[in-house]
């Protein structure tokens, strides 16, 4: 078996020949660091902070570290504001810290020296005028969003030895990177036709996009939606008007990807996501990622008991032991097992790897899990 054939199998809880050894990318510092210690050429890191996940870099990076496939390998349509905004600087403070509208229209604090998500502090999508005239025109569907051609490439999957996933966009969580957590938050009382019409108008467009690429009668192993909606404490949206509001647009865009032959749907949803996981499995969604391990424990087997076999996962390995030691890697592989032996979970470091980790305990790791016995 092939390592498409290997994780179909595990997804839909048929025998399997290895467990596939998944990987979700690294943080730029990451692979910085592994450059300057002479473990990768700077090249390689150049090549993955410009090209990012599945590119030449991350490609030569995971062949020596040992994983197999990194789960970010999708292919889609421009889903987002077509065209963005022009980034612009506003201000620079006396701190050297920048305001900036970004690409979204967003308004954020960019600190010097911080590398983490920048502060948002406001947005362009200030009411009704603003939404008509600058982002309704940019989240129309056009066909130069799909580029049509290259899909018609995708039509034979005969010879395909890695899965390929179709990206099915983002039905709220570029919602939040266009208005900010806060007004989001606020819309939804100050304005909620409005804010139900964000929502309809970005998941149609998301909707038409799927449509055409599946119309070219591209193949695919698996559909995937990208929705960060939620942080450490829970849900940054109401899940009861999530439900009633996005639900069924994922089910309208789930039903036509089942209706081309694609069971498999997963999620990248970072935080803490059991308040939204009803929705989502009640609407087609059935795979989640990446099961943050974070600061609040998250596990598939919860989930698994609650929800059952319908219920899959890729994620949940706790890759703060990259820091430690190799005592520490074999006790997470441990810990692993019972979860691994559910069924439908393939393990994987639970976000990006962070600049703390020790090359040779990732390669360890690797090593492990290529050996596993389950």
């Amino acid at each position: 078996m092939n390592l498409r054939e290997n994780i179909s199998a595990i997804l839909h809880y048929k025998p399997y020949e290895r467990m596939p050894v998944v990987a979700f990318g690294y943080w730029s510092e990451t692979v910085n660091k592994w450059a300057a210690e002479g473990h990768i050429t700077k090249e390689e890191a150049d090549l993955y902070n410009t090209r990012g996940d599945n590119g030449p870099g991350d490609v030569a990076i995971m062949k020596k570290l040992g994983f197999d496939y990194n789960w970010n390998h999708h292919a889609g349509a421009s889903t987002d504001l077509f065209p963005h905004f022009e980034h612009k600087l506003i201000e620079t403070r006396p701190d050297g810290s920048q305001v900036v509208r970004d690409g979204n229209g967003l308004i954020t604090l960019v600190k010097p020296g911080i590398v983490s998500i920048p502060a948002e502090i406001g947005t362009t999508l200030t009411d009704r005028a603003v939404w008509e005239s600058e982002y309704l025109p940019r989240l129309q569907y056009k066909a130069e969003r799909v580029n049509v051609d290259y899909f018609k490439t995708l039509r034979d999957d005969s010879k395909r030895e890695l899965p390929l996933g179709i990206f099915c966009g983002s039905l709220m969580g570029r919602m939040r990177d266009l208005l900010g957590v806060t007004q989001l938050s606020y819309l939804m009382a100050d304005d909620f036709d409005l804010y139900v019409e964000i929502i309809d108008t970005m998941c149609g467009l998301c909707y038409e996009c799927v449509k055409t690429m599946l119309d070219t009668g591209a193949k695919f192993d698996y559909g995937h939606f990208w929705e960060d909606i939620c942080f450490k404490n829970g849900p940054l949206v109401i899940p009861s008007v999530f439900d009633e509001y996005v639900g069924p647009w994922y089910k309208k865009i789930t039903t036509l990807l089942n209706q081309h032959g694609i069971d498999i749907v997963s999620l990248d949803c970072d935080g803490c996501i059991d308040s939204l996981i009803p929705t989502w499995i009640e609407n087609g969604v059935n795979t989640m990622f990446p099961i943050e391990v974070g600061t609040w424990n998250a596990s598939i087997a919860p989930w698994r008991e609650k929800y059952g076999r319908e219920l899959r996962g890729v994620g949940g390995m706790n890759k703060t032991v990259f820091a430690r030691d190799y005592k520490a890697v074999d006790a997470e592989i441990e810990r692993l097992r019972p979860l691994i032996e559910l069924g439908g979970y393939i393990p994987c470091p639970d976000h990006r790897i962070a600049p703390d980790a020790k090359f040779e305990n990732v390669q360890y790791y690797c090593e492990k899990m290529h050996n596993l016995k389950i």
